[in-house]
């Protein structure tokens, strides 16, 4: 899978850095306010391009300018540090006022320790009114830091057409696609080299199916020690993960290559998501940045919680990242074998319970010391993977859908009269209704139940979409 490129958005507070970030992500994420500072962490999604896809950051506003001092310099570090690993820059500007001290400071870290070869587009904000943009442009020139400046209205759609195209256009100067190099200079998939035994070659489509698999969780709960429990002697002699009792020893994303029953797949090793309120220093908030980052390019995630702690606010928290973002989903119950059977039991039901929002995903009690239970990972992992990926005809789906709204208090739903397979990954139906605004959530998870217990998709989120139409 190609390396996703990383945009970063950065300037001085209340230069529109959130409005421009939800408009490019395409729906509402980054908290918008009116209020200097409001971004204070750094907010990561997905943008799917007309022509390749990159990772979009939103950071917090650099030289000041905020109410609240005591946080000042702790965002303006995260925020240099966002600057310092972006392959490309959106330095925006407000158009409504002057330029600023904290505007030619911020040049000046741009000179000084962005990487030589990151383009910087400089984005004028708030340019509500087309008539006087001409006008405003020329002096923001002098800021001297970037070749193109692209004025903006992110509440109005103006520019932004031309801002996406610049971004791309400069991403593939740099030689970025959606189809470029695969999971880092270290290995490539098409490298046939087995490094877990004899087996099976992989096919010439295994650089397409081979998934990404990413194992996320809290610090502390066993991720590395899962990932070096399916090495080979000979490959944890070459390049063990570092393991270790202090939490938040991982503190960047690595990739390993396991080989099980002649198939490849792609662990990434993730820094422990903590919240962020609780990280502390540069490499705190760089190890969930690159957290968030894996998540965001991998097939499946595997969610590692601990067995032998209560389920926390950042379990759930991580769990939803995942399913907002359309990945399959594995969770690993680990650390089972200090749990006795009552036990054991007990905290399957409590994960059930309290993250009911993804009882679709596989629940694995586990040991990473004994090794007890990691092998059904696979199975689930290639289910997951299946089931993503999975489209049911139209006529079936018509045949369900007759067959489970016949009867049933689902109110408008069952004059509906087409329902279809979206193309999009995960799994997500188009359904035709008189007055899409009258669907109600719970009639939509009544649905959601149904087709799962007709067609499984275990192990993957699914996504409805109503439509006028019926």
């Amino acid at each position: 899978m190609p390396k996703l490129p990383t945009i970063a958005i950065i300037g001085r507070p209340n230069t529109g850095k959130s409005r421009l970030f939800n408009r490019l992500y395409g729906r509402r994420k980054a908290i918008v306010s009116d209020i200097p500072g409001t971004t204070r962490d750094h907010v990561a999604g997905r943008v799917e391009g007309d022509k390749l896809d990159y990772l979009l950051v939103d950071t917090g506003g650099m030289g000041g300018g905020t109410e609240d001092r005591d946080l000042e310099e702790d965002v303006d570090r995260q925020s240099r540090l966002a600057l310092e690993h972006a392959d490309l820059i959106l330095f925006t500007v407000d158009s409504r006022s002057e330029l600023t001290s904290a505007d030619f400071e911020i040049v000046d870290v741009l000179r000084k320790e962005k990487k030589k070869h990151v383009p910087v587009i400089l984005v004028v904000t708030k340019c509500d009114n087309p008539e006087s943009i001409d006008e405003e442009l020329p002096r923001f020139y002098e800021l001297g830091i970037a070749d193109e400046v692209i004025p903006i209205s992110a509440p109005h759609k103006i520019g932004v057409e031309d801002l996406c195209e610049s971004i791309e256009a400069e991403l593939s100067k740099m030689h970025f696609s959606n189809s470029g190099p695969g999971p880092g200079p270290g290995k490539d998939l098409n490298d046939k080299e087995d490094i877990n035994g004899p087996g099976p070659e992989s096919g010439p489509d295994s650089k397409i199916s081979t998934p990404r698999i990413a194992i996320i969780g809290r610090p502390n709960v066993g991720k590395s020690s899962i990932i070096n429990a399916f090495m080979s002697e000979s490959q944890r002699e070459k390049s063990p993960l570092l393991v270790s009792d202090i939490a938040g020893t991982t503190r960047d994303a690595t990739d390993t290559i396991i080989k099980y029953e002649g198939e490849e797949y792609v662990f990434i090793d993730t820094a422990g998501i903590r919240r962020r309120r609780d990280s502390k220093g540069e490499i705190e908030t760089y190890a969930y940045f690159r957290s968030v980052q894996a998540l965001e390019e991998c097939d499946i995630a595997v969610l590692v919680v601990d067995g032998n702690q209560e389920l926390g606010r950042q379990d759930k928290r991580i769990a939803s990242m995942a399913v907002e973002e359309g990945k399959g989903l594995v969770i690993l119950l680990n650390k089972t074998d200090l749990l006795s059977s009552e036990e054991k039991a007990l905290a399957q039901r409590r994960i059930e319970s309290e993250l009911q929002f993804c009882k679709f995903a596989t629940i694995i009690p586990c040991s990473s010391q004994t090794r007890e239970g990691l092998l059904k990972l696979f199975p689930a992992i290639a289910c997951a993977s299946r089931n993503r990926h999975r489209r049911i005809a139209d006529k079936e789906l018509h045949r369900w859908f007759r067959d489970a709204v016949a009867d049933q208090p689902v109110g408008s739903l069952q004059k509906s009269k087409h329902i279809t397979q979206a193309d999009e990954v995960p799994p997500t139906f188009v359904l035709f209704v008189r007055d899409p605004k009258a669907i109600q959530v719970s009639q939509l998870r009544y649905l959601e139940n149904s087709i799962r217990k007709t067609f499984a998709f275990e192990g993957t989120p699914v996504r409805w979409v109503t439509k006028s139409g019926a």
